[in-house]
């Protein structure tokens, strides 16, 4: 395996549920830190839902390894934001055996 060229700066967000005072939650994202990252387009799709185009774009993101449970470590239910374009986890492995980096693969967009 090639050593990650990691050259983009995301910074990682976590959802908190914020009471809106009507019995329900407003979403929000609340930044955990910057990290460094190599970014890939992976597949893509689109289609037409409802008249409009939908599109779908994979992305894989790996960053340097962390430990389980730590506050560091991307877990599907965070995103990652770079400026105004958002990378939300779907799924989160280790890119090598030793777990020196973590592979996030991301989605953008979605075909409702």
């Amino acid at each position: 395996m090639k050593k990650p060229v990691m050259n983009r700066k995301l910074i990682l967000e976590e959802r908190v549920d914020v009471p809106n005072g009507g019995g329900g939650f407003d979403v929000t994202w609340s930044s955990l830190g910057t990290v460094w990252a190599e970014l890939r387009a992976r597949t893509g799709t689109e289609a037409v839902v409802a008249g409009a185009d939908r599109t779908r774009q994979r992305y894989r993101v790996v960053v340097r390894g962390t430990p389980y449970g730590a506050p560091s470590r991307p877990r599907p239910d965070q995103r990652f934001r770079e400026g105004a374009r958002v990378y939300p986890i779907f799924a989160v492995t280790e890119f090598d055996r030793d777990g020196h980096y973590i592979i996030c693969d991301c989605e953008v967009g979605a075909l409702t």
